[in-house]
């Protein structure tokens, strides 16, 4: 099997891992990290930003071993996958809605503006209870997002002056 396939069918499947780590994890026994991304950051780095360190270490080492170690090719292009799909989340999270990185990107496609504004929905809610929309390369349609919000007993909503971003 040749690298490419692997490495495409990796980025897919880290949306379905991340979905599910900032699911069950992060607004779960990760909290005691994750809290600082939904609260005013107040210098260029916070607690969460641990989860990209954890995150990147199997990357690295399924590409160190893939290239040095013997492991193969399919370990590389799985290693390449997950630091693939690494940068793609901080361009798309990172800089372009929470502008940590100042950039005159403005998002026009609709698609770009349903990832946007599901990620500000997501930080509508001030616990780690009753949120919306954990994955980011996919989220569903706005409406069905804000309805879920809606109907949600969990979801303390904060004022729009400290959503977060």
């Amino acid at each position: 099997m040749t690298m490419l396939p692997i490495f495409i069918a990796t980025v897919a499947g880290m949306e379905l891992f991340a979905y599910a780590m900032h699911r069950w994890v992060m607004h779960g026994p990760g909290w005691f990290l994750h809290a600082s991304h939904h609260r005013p950051r107040t210098g260029p780095f916070e607690w969460n930003d641990l989860y990209a360190v954890i995150f990147a270490i199997p990357s690295i080492v399924l590409l160190y071993a893939g290239v040095h170690g013997g492991w193969g090719d399919a370990a590389t292009a799985v290693g390449a996958g997950i630091a693939a799909y690494g940068a793609i989340y901080f361009g798309f999270h990172d800089i372009v809605v929470h502008r940590r990185i100042a950039h005159p990107i403005v998002p026009r496609s609709a698609y770009f503006k349903r990832i946007v504004q599901a990620h500000r929905l997501h930080h509508v809610v001030e616990s780690k209870y009753g949120t919306v929309s954990f994955g980011f390369l996919y989220a569903p349609p706005v409406e069905r997002l804000k309805a879920q919000l809606r109907a949600s007993d969990q979801a303390r909503l904060r004022s729009p002056a400290s959503s977060g971003e």
